[in-house]
């Protein structure tokens, strides 16, 4: 995958190679990661896949694809995979809908702009859902004053021209600035946000720290006792000893971001759908269709999704659904 000319929207934030990975996590039992069942076990033989696969997009849907990755290199150890962390809306731009990459991991749906700027170069994308996530507004271990925020308040502070102090909020609250780290705007996670708690998609005050690194935001916060920050619950997860969750309520009680309140639908309204996409005409590969069926397949594992990730994965149903489509878009381009 190559990155050629001016990145308009954002630059290359993270990427990794991961080829030879599955040599490094090792073909032997891994309770952990598990083979293209769900279950646990030796490796399969590599077979005759070869090649490579470029994956960009999503920071939220990263480490998911990370850990799917490394699981099928342990099947597959003659496939190369390239997976770039590029935001969703930086990777749809800059890469997928270039013909630069096979897939676009999102946290979000594919924007009709982005569709068509796809098909204009030939680009088909097919959506793929691969599991759930909730996305968690942070703020520091000592911020003893807060522990749950309604969507109102959430709104006060992060709409244009939102609240400056944490007293403009409530006024028994600390007469301190609010100090606020979030997603960058070519995110999927800003994208639904803004949605769900300023009101439009897109709309925010700009006098925040934005980065698509969320370790970034979690960094941030923890060291500012007046500041507060959202990012993706996998994040947040790994780092929990270092930042505090807030609860949200949306008009009956207080809920905290987890696992069971994002699969109940409970944690509202920040509960939110996470994707790949292909490219259609990639699936022609053998290797690229090889890995689509095995990141649907693997859904569905609670092992990898949610014990290794932190996401709630999709249910049989969801995923028996998503691998018909998969399997007649590969029989169209592999007839």
């Amino acid at each position: 995958m190559a990155a050629e000319g001016p990145v308009t929207r954002r630059r290359f934030v993270a990427g990794i190679s991961l080829a030879g990975l599955g040599a490094v996590a090792g073909c032997t039992t891994n309770p952990n990661l598990g083979n293209a069942n769900g279950g646990t076990g030796d490796c399969a033989p590599s077979g005759t896949l070869s090649g490579g696969i470029d994956i960009a997009g999503s920071s939220t849907v990263f480490p998911l694809a990370k850990a799917i990755s490394v699981a099928f290199q342990e099947q597959h150890s003659e496939v190369e995979i390239s997976l770039s962390s590029t935001g969703t809306g930086g990777g749809f731009e800059n890469f997928f809908c270039k013909g630069d990459t096979d897939f676009n991991n999102a946290s979000r749906q594919i924007l009709d702009a982005e569709r068509n700027r796809c098909s204009g170069n030939g680009i088909e994308p097919l959506e793929l859902r691969v599991a759930t996530d909730a996305i968690t507004v942070i703020v520091n271990n000592d911020a003893d004053w807060v522990e749950c925020m309604t969507v109102e308040e959430l709104r006060q502070i992060w709409k244009p021209n939102g609240a400056k102090q944490w007293s403009d909020v409530r006024q028994e609250w600390p007469d301190e600035p609010i100090n606020l780290f979030g997603a960058a705007d070519t995110s999927g996670t800003f994208d639904y946000f803004t949605k769900s708690i300023v009101g439009e998609e897109g709309k925010q005050r700009n006098d925040y720290q934005a980065t698509e690194k969320d370790n970034t935001i979690v960094q941030g916060v923890s060291g500012d006792r007046y500041a507060m920050g959202y990012l993706g619950f996998a994040y947040y997860r790994s780092n929990q000893e270092a930042v505090k969750a807030i609860a949200i309520d949306n008009g009956d009680s207080c809920v905290e971001p987890a696992i069971e309140t994002a699969k109940t639908g409970a944690y509202q309204p920040l509960s939110r759908p996470l994707f790949t996409y292909v490219s259609k005409p990639a699936l022609e590969k053998p290797q690229v269709a090889e890995f689509a069926r095995f990141f649907v397949e693997q859904s569905t594992n609670e092992e990898i999704v949610t014990e290794q990730v932190g996401y709630v994965p999709n249910t049989d149903d969801r995923m028996n659904e998503q691998l018909g489509a998969l399997e007649q878009a590969i029989e169209n381009v592999q007839q």
